[in-house]
């Protein structure tokens, strides 16, 4: 149903928005994104496979990287097989239902990850700070109490955003400018006024994880700080490079988000291509790079996976 014949103030459904111009070659372009796809299957398939079956890797920082990856798995899950859908087989409509159940757990997936990255923070702070109490901090029940917390949290946060979304009319144009459903996207085609949306969006990416990337900068001060007072240039770089793979990992969730954020907010006069970039981006590369940046830097996990071929 073309999209200008959508007026009712309930959708019924959504257009997803393809390549603009190169519809004709969506088959081919659907190729590194499906290859994309595979590639964070594999990766993060064989990290949890990995410290699942090595019981020297039943440590915090490894039972965090777990989490991490089972977050990125089901961040792909919800929106790529949909997208390839639409590249593939010209699949576009997504029901109003569906694309708010997408949008939920899109941005859901995107808050857990947030805590999990200040836990693995907070873990190599008591590590390279307090290295004696690392034992009494982190236990298991401290672990799996912060994955509790990042279910927890993260459900409360975007649970909102959906119950004022779904209050509002859409009388307009039902075309996104992704092929998922972002809260941003969605909310732009309101006919109403979405005040509260909006502010309740930038709140929570603000005080959420705004602090989240405040307290994890915060954490590496003070990591600094403990670094540099040792003696010898061989054991800071020794100890800071134990953080290096994390920090790796925070650029390449933070540094899409935000750019994701800005083109959103104040970018609307750029090209949509610009947004479907950015939006890809930010779905897929960071969780194609966690595994391969773990992998590269932790030789536990490259020694182990290397066992495994």
């Amino acid at each position: 149903m073309p999209p200008s014949n959508l007026t009712s103030l309930t959708p019924d459904t959504f257009i997803l928005a393809g390549i603009p111009g190169m519809e004709r070659w969506h088959v081919w372009i659907s190729v590194p994104f499906c290859s994309m796809y595979l590639a964070i299957l594999l990766g993060n398939g064989a990290l949890l496979f990995v410290i699942r079956t090595e019981r020297g890797l039943h440590q915090p920082m490894y039972l965090f990287l777990a989490m991490l990856a089972i977050a990125d798995l089901a961040l792909s899950t919800t929106t790529v097989p949909k997208m390839l859908a639409l590249f593939w087989f010209n699949a576009g409509e997504i029901s109003f239902g569906a694309c708010l159940t997408q949008m939920f757990f899109l941005h859901f997936s995107f808050s857990a990850e947030s805590v999990i990255l200040l836990a693995m923070a907070l873990d190599r702070f008591v590590a390279i700070c307090h290295p004696l109490r690392y034992a009494a901090v982190l236990t298991p029940s401290a672990v799996a109490k912060t994955g509790l917390v990042a279910l927890l949290r993260s459900f409360c946060i975007i649970f909102p955003c959906v119950f004022l979304l779904r209050r509002l009319p859409f009388c307009g144009s039902r075309v996104l400018s992704h092929s998922f459903c972002l809260h941003q996207d969605v909310m732009n085609l309101a006919c109403a006024n979405a005040t509260p949306s909006v502010v309740y969006g930038l709140t929570a990416i603000l005080l959420v994880m705004g602090l989240d990337a405040i307290l994890i900068c915060l954490s590496y001060v003070l990591i600094l700080k403990a670094v540099l007072r040792l003696a010898a240039w061989k054991e800071r770089l020794k100890v800071f490079s134990t953080c290096v793979a994390h920090i790796c990992v925070v650029l390449a969730f933070y540094v899409p988000l935000i750019g994701l954020s800005v083109v959103h907010r104040f970018g609307k006069d750029l090209a949509p291509l610009v947004h479907i970039i950015m939006g890809n981006v930010y779905i897929l590369v960071p969780a194609v790079l966690n595994p391969i940046i773990y992998r590269v830097r932790t030789k536990e996990i490259q020694r182990r996976i290397l066992i495994s071929v």
